[in-house]
């Protein structure tokens, strides 16, 4: 049991053990009070200020309170004038500089009004409102030409590395016709990576001294080779792990863990089989999907998503979720060592998903095609996240506000808390732990347990109730899942 694996989820126990743990999965209207038009992407500026940036395809960005409440929406910024929106195209990604809070930079991707060609900028912040960009502060980064109105890609992120990572598609049409996937000279169908707190004589960017071709052999800027439409790459907080929505052509779509210097097989491959093999290497030159599924029914088009790492649904800690545009099915995946432990369908969704985002606490947001963004119902789990100490940690206070659970306010009256005693059960009701050495600390008592049984072994994920009690004045009952 590692230090950032296990995480424990309380609820009062007033159900049986047979009664399901958590209520069903669905999207609520995240902000009822307010309106969007095509919100393609939604995330945060990551100062602390717990804002919602919504990017909408027709160029606006919209700032708001993350407050399901307000209807204080603002035009953070319009670049209506830069950009066409017809098919693919329109302003589809931002990203803000890991130094936001002390520079003030952000960055965007549209596709540029006129030729189409997809652009990456700079932007400032205004220095008289925080709730505003300064529209003439447009630094171009980047301009790829595209030669077709489709495939465009458009996520820019930042890596926890510090570098912009930035999902181009290979171009359009169908079939890549012009092979740009696997071309290293072409920029289209790759991943690219670029250090923007750098310049050179000729970019208004770096490039990190450890990408594949920074000495030679293909575009320095490419990062990854065969991508087709990379349409929302995220990165795990924890891990550091990019995760990448990879849209099919006719038969499959595909979720990839994105790894440097790797071909991800576009066009001679798409998923795991076999596409257009013309002047191809061997299957062993190409990193295969970690997740492939069918595009047949309703099924139709990728759209990647998130691992997530927030409160309000704790039974998906550490899942990648992603969705199908067209389905509107909700899935998720576990992977963990290589290997995907778990992969199934959540549920389906209201609306034709456009994208996911995260608000600053990991909470994730799904930005939908009937213009609403929604999150998650709020789970009756309640989470604590114990990475730092892996021992959870009870603690009985008199007239002390529950510490499991924030949002609820339950004061304890011990006027006795001698021989406390902590017993944990399985879901079967066998009792596997048991735990009376405690410590008096400041009035309040901290009853440890670190996830082990009587025998001193780690215990599998899964679900355990604990009957606490403390003499014969104070007893408490709750149902916890475990998770490793």
């Amino acid at each position: 049991m590692t230090l950032n694996k296990i995480f424990l989820l309380l609820l009062f126990f007033s159900v049986t053990l047979n009664n399901a743990y958590s209520q069903p999965f669905e999207f609520i209207n995240a902000f009822p009070n307010v309106s969007f038009a095509s919100p393609l992407y939604l995330t945060h500026s990551n100062d602390g200020t717990n804002r919602i940036f919504v990017v909408e395809k027709n160029g606006i960005i919209k700032v708001l309170p993350n407050d399901s409440l307000t209807s204080d929406s603002r035009t953070f910024l319009n670049v209506t004038n830069k950009i066409i929106t017809g098919s693919e195209r329109g302003l589809l990604g931002l990203a803000f500089h890991p130094n936001y809070s002390a520079n003030g930079y952000f960055y965007v991707n549209y596709t540029r009004a006129g030729d189409g060609a997809t652009v990456i900028s700079r932007f400032n912040v205004s220095s008289a409102d925080p709730n505003k960009a300064d529209s003439l502060s447009e630094y171009p980064i980047l301009t790829v030409p595209q030669p077709y109105s489709n495939h465009n890609g458009g996520i820019v992120l930042f890596g926890m590395d510090g570098y912009l990572y930035i999902g181009m598609g290979d171009g359009g049409s169908g079939g890549d016709p012009g092979n740009r996937a696997q071309t290293l000279t072409e920029l289209l169908g790759k991943i690219l990576r670029i250090n923007v707190d750098t310049t050179t004589s000729s970019t208004n960017y770096g490039i990190p001294a450890t990408n594949p071709f920074a000495s030679g052999g293909g575009r320095p800027e490419i990062y990854t080779v065969g991508m087709r439409n990379p349409w929302r790459m995220s990165v795990d907080p924890m891990t550091g792990e990019i995760y990448c929505g990879d849209v099919g052509q006719d038969a499959w779509e595909e979720v990839d863990i994105i790894q440097i210097g790797k071909n991800y097989g576009w066009r001679c491959y798409e998923g795991n089989n076999p596409y257009n093999l013309s002047g191809c290497s061997s299957p062993s030159e190409y990193t295969f999907p970690i997740k492939v599924y069918q595009n047949v029914g309703s099924d139709c088009s990728v759209t990647g998503g998130y691992v997530y790492r927030g409160a309000r649904r704790p039974e998906l800690y550490g899942r990648y979720i992603y969705g199908d545009y067209c389905s509107r099915k909700v899935f998720k995946l576990k992977y963990e060592n290589g290997t995907v432990t778990e992969d199934e369908q959540l549920f389906v969704a209201p609306s034709s998903i456009y994208s996911f985002g995260t608000d600053q606490q990991n909470e994730l947001y799904m930005c939908a095609a009937n213009n609403v963004v929604y999150r998650f119902n709020k789970s009756d789990l309640v989470g604590i996240n114990n990475n730092s100490s892996q021992i959870l940690d009870f603690r009985l206070e008199q007239n002390f506000p529950n510490p499991f659970n924030p949002e609820t306010s339950i004061n304890y009256s011990i006027p006795d808390i001698s021989d406390v005693k902590l017993v944990v059960y399985d879901a079967n009701g066998k009792q596997v732990s048991t735990l009376v050495n405690t410590t008096q600390l400041s009035g309040s008592y901290n009853v440890k347990w670190n996830g082990r049984d009587a025998l001193g072994n780690n215990l599998p994920s899964g679900v355990y109730f604990y009957n606490l009690t403390a003499g014969n004045n104070f007893s408490q009952s709750k149902k916890m899942l475990l998770i490793k």
